[in-house]
């Protein structure tokens, strides 16, 4: 393989150098100077390949300077090297192809304008040729070794959200507790590899489950670490004893002396009560909850500001009652703000919609199937995190 490049090197540089003495040979030519073909031919295969062989040779003194440097040690070396390899060129082809009649001495002193010519000519091109040809190949050099460390981070930066991922998947129920006569289900679908939605069942007695909801501006990790935050905060202040209204509040507190400018959270807690058959809730900034009771829809507007904005929010609990049938569903704006090929979106509508056209389904079952509707709707391309909880009253 390397003897094939290096005769195809030097099958190019043959036909350079044939291309340069026809462009002299015209040159000349057009002047009406009287010129004998084969004398420039052979003039051009031995000056270009002695030049190139001898440049080749001392390129180590030229070829690692900067510029101008670099050419002016060139120069030097070419007039250095232009009277031996004319004398040369000069002999072979007194012997071989003579321009008329004469003794070397002769060619010699008088036949030097088109060797002198070509000298530089070959000269000045192989060196452009060289210097271009080095640059080149460190540029890529230096772009693969650069696609080669951004290959390489990146494969590391994937790794650590893959990590995160895992260690944000820990932090949601891995097995939602139950309370008779109720079934609760929940979805999580991250529009990336971490997630700033939220979701949690806690249970707070025989009677008694806390459920959240949350949805952390922006996406990515910092809005996976602030969701982490906020999983915490929920799950040191919800209690039995603590009201829906009193953990917003101390949840939103503690967001805003440590969450960032620009940064909220919108956030819903609620506490389902087996023995009384309602679910209590305080909602903070959060999309409206949609109730479906025989056979209705209901969305329950009620709220208050979402949380780390307004430290001094009083926060207010709502009581929804259920019933045998009824299915109550939570979600984040990733469900409403699904978009088809159109880009119209889901919506609470489409929410509505599937839910009393499905109303009959188990809490799992009817969460499978709305996520699967939705995921259709928009072909699997969710702009934002996805979350859905539903609470069926059995």
């Amino acid at each position: 393989m390397v003897k094939f490049q290096l005769f195809f090197r030097l099958l190019r540089q043959q036909i350079l150098f044939i291309a340069i003495a026809a462009c002299a040979g015209a040159l000349f030519w057009s002047t009406g100077l009287r010129i004998n073909p084969a004398t420039f031919l052979v003039y051009s295969l031995c000056i270009g390949n002695l030049l190139t062989l001898a440049t080749d040779r001392l390129s180590f003194l030229f070829w690692r300077r900067p510029f101008p440097y670099n050419w002016a040690v060139f120069v030097a070396i070419l007039l250095v090297l232009a009277i031996p390899v004319y004398v040369i060129s000069s002999a072979v082809v007194w012997l071989i192809a003579p321009p008329s009649p004469q003794t070397l001495t002769h060619l010699i002193l008088t036949g030097w304008e088109f060797p002198y010519l070509f000298t530089l000519v070959v000269g000045v091109l192989s060196f452009l040729y060289r210097s271009t040809k080095e640059r080149l190949e460190e540029r890529n050099i230096e772009l693969q070794e650069s696609l080669e460390r951004g290959s390489a981070q990146l494969e590391k930066q994937e790794q650590e959200l893959q990590r995160a991922r895992e260690i944000q998947q820990s932090l949601l129920p891995k097995e939602i507790p139950q309370l008779a006569g109720f079934e609760v289900a929940g979805a999580w679908q991250p529009a990336s590899t971490v997630s700033g939605d939220y979701y949690d069942v806690l249970r707070l007695g025989d009677q008694k489950l806390g459920l959240c909801i949350a949805d952390v501006v922006g996406k990515g990790v910092s809005a996976a670490l602030l969701m982490a935050n906020v999983q915490a905060a929920v799950r040191a202040f919800a209690s039995g004893s603590e009201s829906p209204a009193d953990v917003c509040a101390k949840v939103n507190a503690l967001l805003h002396e440590n969450i960032a400018t620009g940064k909220f959270v919108t956030f819903l807690y609620g506490v389902l009560d087996a023995g009384a058959h309602t679910f209590r809730y305080s909602n903070a900034g959060h999309l409206y909850p949609i109730l479906i009771s025989s056979g209705s829809v209901r969305v329950i507007e009620e709220g208050g500001a979402v949380l780390g904005v307004f430290p001094s929010w009083t926060y207010v609990d709502s009581i929804i009652e259920m019933r045998a049938g009824d299915r109550l569903l939570l979600f984040t704006d990733g469900i409403t703000e699904a978009s088809d090929a159109m880009g119209r979106e889901f919506e609470e509508t489409g929410i509505a919609a599937f839910a009393r056209a499905n109303a009959t389904l188990s809490a799992v079952e009817l969460n499978r199937r709305l996520l699967a509707s939705v995921t259709d709707f928009c072909s699997g391309h969710f702009q934002d995190d996805a979350t859905l909880m539903v609470i069926a009253a059995n």
